[in-house]
């Protein structure tokens, strides 16, 4: 049997429906027991179980739904959670009437309530009105109650992996990695070759989206249009010249694959989830545009930038440059980095040189001079 300790003020009605869905499936007995409360939500998912035990002074019931700030939500969704409710308790064999009523004030349960007020109901009275199978103190009560005996009781907590994927699912946190994915995807456009930005963004979406997809919040659909965006910007910037439609539905996708993946609207539509993923979203795209502003401004200057990116540019001003000159290393020392025999890497003013000796072979560490530049070739003697 799997037993469900229920203490809940309720929460998403998504995610309340797949629950019930997933309990009404199970092919063992399930059991709820409600410790001190299983109001809104919780009540559905309680009566998805085949047994209920209710603690004394629990309750259970108020399963209208409403929005984020409480505010109750049009008929069109308590029509739905009536017929959720409605069907579920006829699925386990309690009373539909008290369920519907659980959601609607309109429903009157005579000796029950009246026509202004939503069922809530005590263990007592979940008992007496057949909602709930016993009263109950604890979870041994539970098990005798229903004739479970000499059970090998495991309890089930969340994992390390359930609570990182929930991490990552927190505004501030999924804030963040949309814009250091869109920040690192913006470097290694601007940046030649594939580095460590574009590694670093790379993680961050896949966290973003993985964490998203695993929540049931995003689908693959989302994934797809963000890749399909990626792809259109990189042929925009690439190989189609100027820009246009290509780049304009690029960045059309990318925003609108991650803003659809902040919230999911397949079972009920709250305003209030939509203006706070408008906000998430505005949020990180903002700051996402200041941080690429200062990448522009700032990274070129710095020495770390300039050791990956070539700054030389020829011009018809300074005619054309086959290769660096070294005269200017003509009668410099140095340290053999390497045995010269007669070629090897030679440490001259800090920097690495391929040099060659004029015959004699020189030992890693030795002093070393440059006698001679011939175009690319550097020729050193032992000092």
């Amino acid at each position: 049997a799997i037993v469900f300790e229920i203490n809940t003020f309720g929460g998403r009605v998504d995610a309340a429906t797949q629950i019930k869905d997933a309990i009404l499936e199970s092919k063992v007995l399930t059991i709820a027991f409600v410790k001190n409360r299983a109001i809104s939500a919780g009540a559905l998912i309680t009566l998805s179980c085949k047994k209920i035990a209710m603690a004394p002074g629990s309750s259970i019931g108020a399963t209208t739904v409403v929005d984020q700030t409480g505010q109750k939500q049009s008929e069109k969704y308590q029509s739905y959670m009536r017929s959720e409710m409605r069907s579920t308790a006829e699925k386990n064999g309690r009373r539909t009437d008290i369920a519907e009523a659980m959601v609607d004030e309109r429903v009157v349960i005579p000796g029950v309530d009246d026509s202004t007020t939503l069922i809530t109901l005590t263990s007592a009275e979940a008992f007496k009105y057949q909602i709930s199978d016993t009263t109950v103190a604890n979870l041994s009560e539970v098990l005798a109650a229903f004739d479970i005996h000499y059970a090998v009781v495991i309890a089930e907590n969340e994992n390390w992996a359930e609570s990182f994927v929930r991490f990552l699912n927190n505004p501030i946190i999924s804030s963040l990695l949309i814009m250091i994915g869109l920040v690192g995807l913006y470097t290694e456009i601007k940046t030649p070759g594939w580095g460590f930005a574009g590694t670093i963004s790379l993680i961050a979406l896949g966290l973003f989206f993985g964490s998203s997809f695993i929540l049931q919040i995003a689908s693959i659909f989302q994934i797809l249009l963000f890749v399909l965006g990626i792809v259109l910007l990189i042929l925009e910037i690439f190989v189609i010249p100027g820009f246009g439609i290509a780049g304009i539905a690029g960045i059309g996708l990318v925003i609108g694959s991650i803003f659809f993946s902040l919230f999911n609207a397949e079972f009920y539509f709250d305003s209030n989830i939509l203006y706070t993923a408008i906000i998430q979203l505005g949020t990180a795209l903002f700051f996402s545009v200041v941080l690429m502003f200062l990448l522009v401004k700032y990274l070129p200057k710095s020495t770390t930038f300039n050791r990956l990116i070539l700054s030389d540019e020829n011009t018809s001003q300074k005619g054309f440059s086959s290769h660096p000159s070294y005269e200017n290393l003509l009668n410099k020392t140095g340290e053999a980095f390497t045995t010269l025999r007669p070629a090897g890497t030679s440490i001259i003013n800090g920097r690495r040189y391929d040099v060659v000796t004029a015959g004699d072979y020189i030992e890693k560490g030795e002093k070393i001079k440059v006698i001679q530049i011939d175009g690319m070739r550097i020729v050193v003697q032992k000092v």
